[in-house]
Parts: C-alpha cells; structure tokens; sequence
C-alpha cells in the first residue's frame, strides 16, 4: 500500500521559515517525480513546487520562487520543502504528491498518489 505523509506545518508569523517533510512508502520512490501542492480555502489545488525523480530538475511557481527550496533524499524516501519568508498568502494546505511524469508537473491531475495535507497557517 502507497503512502504519503506529510509533517512540518503549523502556524508562523510573517517572514518566519518551515520546513515541510513527506516520508512515502509503498512505492519505488527513487523512479517517481515529487510535487508539493497547497489548496487555500475556497481555492483550487496549485502547483508550488516539482522535483525531478533524479533530483536534477526542479521546478516552482513565481509566487514561491526564490523563498522555496525543494529537495529529495532518495535513501530516506522523502521529500522536503523548505519554505523561507513565509506571506500570509501562503496560507492553505499543503499536499505532496508523487507521479511518474514531467511535462505536466504543474497539473494534479499528473500525479498518481497524494498525501492527507498538513496546515501551514502564517500570520500577518
């Protein structure tokens, strides 16, 4: 059985950092590509960030780049997301995700397994 399980969220002041974890399970994580997503309140699920299964390709929305930092550690089948100068708009829950894909790494609709979501709340 497939398992993805995020941790890391909770709640942070304006221009704080977080560092998100997603430990899986059940899947040959070295041949799968990973996604972080976030869905706000109201909001579809969006693309934040993507890492190639090899790790030598990454990929992030304009609104986190530069503040964002994915990464993978193939031993630990686990990918992290390091999240500096956190907005209030950064506010949702955030959903890993892994597929066997690449060019539509930006669609969750390309991706085979999610995880339940950890709250990233960040106050003004």
């Amino acid at each position: 059985q497939v398992r993805l399980v995020e941790s890391g969220g909770g709640l942070v002041q304006a221009g704080g950092s977080l560092r998100l974890s997603c430990a899986t399970s059940g899947l040959s994580f070295s041949t799968y590509s990973m996604g972080w997503f976030r869905q706000a309140p109201g909001k579809e699920r969006e693309f934040v960030a993507f890492i190639w299964w090899s790790a030598d390709t990454t990929y992030y929305a304009d609104s986190v780049k530069g503040r964002f930092t994915i990464s993978r550690d193939n031993g630990k089948n686990t990918v992290l997301l390091q999240m500096n100068s956190l907005k209030p708009e950064d506010t949702a829950v955030y959903y890993c995700g892994a597929g066997l894909l690449r060019n539509t790494y930006y669609s969750p609709l390309a991706y085979n397994y999610w995880g339940q979501g950890t709250q990233v709340t960040v106050s003004s």
